[in-house]
């Protein structure tokens, strides 16, 4: 900005937010302000020290502000703008999705308890959220011993005349096979409902006095049952519930290291705890803990559902803009949220727990970086290469007997997977089955794109495969004219066993490393990822193409005519059989569509 005074005499004194921006307009900073002259003022303030304020006032060349009515506006704005613009010099929160609740309907005589993610839509009671997928699927798994509640889908349900295997190991009453009065299982939904209320004790107390009263009439195996089923939910209990808390409760640790920091959240819910889950926020050279927190805090809870933000947080450290953040989110929640900070006895406990698992994750990650950098520079000694090889991609292909072919691309840095640059191909114009033909198209599909956008070619090139795909590989590249990339084929040995794979460097001759080679361990890992990811992908094409009748793809055949087809026929197998004077004849279907449908089942033109 060249006339900065100028620009900080026109500031407002109004509360609101102000964006800090490059030339071309990039945003590098969003912030909020109760005064934004006095806080804009201070940026550019002769006595300022902090590294990271310094780099980034050199890049300003423009600042945008927006004035909010009050304080709790601008906070929620902010937030807003950080999670669209994703500015460099702010702490970035990279996790947007939302989180998994347990469900338990209300639609059906008999309601299921089901996994659910998302926006409430279905009618029914939602318990949550819960800090990861793992959590609930162990609460529900403990739900059905317990309660032996069902878990199938409506309509899998109503098909059903008698149990299915999950009666038969234990985990349901039954009730499809009328194995069960509806008033009863009604009662275990009433039951599991309390659980996930953390209203053990009411539970307890009637189910004691069913069963005395069970075992003074003589019925001893209905008493059994209930004994066994008090003795569960006390084992349950005295797992799951924290000692000095009370409801709804969120603890955050954290931990930091340079250019890193990990925080640990610890969800509790009716006294229960429901599990844990580590973050690694994008951090900025220079950012305090302070900082970090306040902003993972109004990433995380802002903006969402209102029932997600618990009446309180417990955090390790004292924030500065405790009261602003306990003011937005209560008006948020619709309820009163506290932020504390300073506790004793069983909670500072907690937060210790919490602050000391932080520190053991970020221990960890930093531990897996230093492991990848050892194995990139074993890897370079390998290869004898001048310069520690800055990206390795590798390619593998995955099908069923043909069907569905997926080509898969991962990426790898000395700093691990870089997940967001993983790419698939779907295959397509390849006779079934040819993994030369796949692998061809998948490499010249990849780095004719990345030479057309003239973006950087990785210095290593792994192929899954044997000779027949390195070769097509190189092809490719020869066809291209790209000469950067060292292309690696790695076979697996005759008994395909871990440690007996086979690399074939350009033109040298074959390669057999040690089973403790490290850079043996770097190219297992890459090819490994690379065939988890090409299987995931042929999974969900074959799975999605099978979903999909073939009658619908053919243009001119609507609901009504597929309909009308499949009654005529019996099925999707007998149309495949008919011949085109039997497609002729069924009602609604003309000789010219009878023809298209024949020509798009057997691929033929007639």
């Amino acid at each position: 900005m060249r006339d900065i005074k100028d620009f900080l005499k026109s500031a407002p004194n109004n509360p609101g937010v102000y964006q800090m921006l490059t030339e071309d307009g990039t945003v590098l900073y969003v912030g909020k302000a109760k005064n934004l002259k006095k806080r804009l003022s201070s940026y550019f303030n002769a006595q300022v020290k902090d590294l990271k304020t310094q780099a980034l006032v050199k890049q300003i060349k423009k600042i945008d502000t927006t004035i909010t009515r009050n304080e709790n506006e601008a906070l929620l704005l902010e937030c807003n703008l950080i999670k669209k613009h994703k500015p460099r010099y702010n702490v970035l929160l990279r996790d947007d999705k939302s989180y998994p609740y347990i469900l338990i309907t209300d639609e059906q005589p008999y309601p299921r308890i089901d996994f659910y993610r998302g926006a409430p839509k279905k009618n029914g009671m939602y318990f949550g959220p819960y800090p990861n997928a793992t959590s609930v699927r162990e609460t529900i798994h403990l739900i059905q011993k317990v309660f032996q509640l069902r878990t199938c889908h409506d309509s899998f349900y109503s098909s059903r005349t008698r149990p299915c295997l999950q009666h038969q190991i234990g985990l349901c009453s039954g009730s499809c096979g009328g194995l069960i009065s509806q008033e009863e299982y009604l009662q275990n939904v009433r039951y599991a409902i309390l659980f996930l209320q953390g209203k053990n004790e009411e539970i307890l107390h009637e189910l004691t006095k069913k069963m005395e009263y069970s075992a003074s009439h003589l019925q001893f195996e209905l008493a059994a049952k209930l004994r066994d089923q008090i003795t569960q939910i006390r084992e349950i209990r005295e797992r799951q519930y924290v000692s000095g808390l009370h409801g709804d409760a969120d603890i955050i640790g954290i931990a930091t290291a340079p250019n890193t920091a990990c925080i640990q959240l610890l969800v509790i819910r009716h006294g229960r705890i429901l599990g844990s889950r580590s973050y690694f926020p994008t951090v900025p050279v220079g950012s305090s803990q302070d900082e970090i927190l306040a902003a993972f805090i109004t990433q995380h809870y802002l903006n969402q559902q209102v029932h997600e933000t618990p009446k309180e947080i417990i955090v390790s450290i004292l924030l500065a803009d405790r009261s602003l953040l306990m003011s937005a989110l209560s008006e948020q929640a619709q309820h009163k949220v506290i932020i504390s900070h300073s506790v004793r006895g069983e909670r500072n406990k907690w937060i210790e727990m919490a602050t000391a698992n932080a520190k053991q994750s970020i221990a960890s990650v930093l531990s897996n970086k230093a492991n990848s950098k050892d194995r990139f520079v074993a890897l370079q000694k390998l290869l004898t290469l001048e310069k520690l090889p800055h990206r390795i991609e590798c390619f593998d292909i995955s099908h069923t007997m043909g069907e569905a072919t997926v080509a898969s691309c991962v990426v790898f840095t000395s700093l691990g997977a870089a997940k967001s640059d993983y790419r698939r191909f779907n295959i397509t114009d390849v006779t079934p089955g040819d993994d030369v033909g796949a692998m061809r198209q998948a490499i010249l599909r990849r780095y004719k794109r990345l030479q057309a956008n003239e973006e950087k070619l990785p210095s290593i090139v792994l192929i899954d495969g044997g000779l027949g795909q390195l070769h097509a590989a190189q092809a490719v590249l020869a066809e291209l004219e790209i000469t950067t990339i060292l292309l690696i084929g790695v076979a697996k040995g005759v008994t395909r066993k871990a440690g007996l794979e086979t690399l074939h460097i350009g033109d040298q001759t074959p390669v057999h490393l040690e089973s403790d080679s490290l850079a043996l361990h770097l190219i297992q890992q890459i090819r490994d990822e690379a065939h988890r990811f090409a299987i995931t992908g042929h999974r969900l094409r074959r799975d999605k193409k099978r979903r999909t009748s073939t009658l619908e793809e053919i243009p001119g055949i609507g609901a009504k005519k597929r309909r009308e087809l499949l009654r005529y026929f019996g099925g999707i197998q007998a149309i495949n059989r008919a011949s085109l004077e039997e497609l002729a004849k069924v009602p609604g279907i003309s000789l010219s569509l009878a023809q298209r449908i024949f020509e798009a089942i057997h691929n033929v033109v007639v």
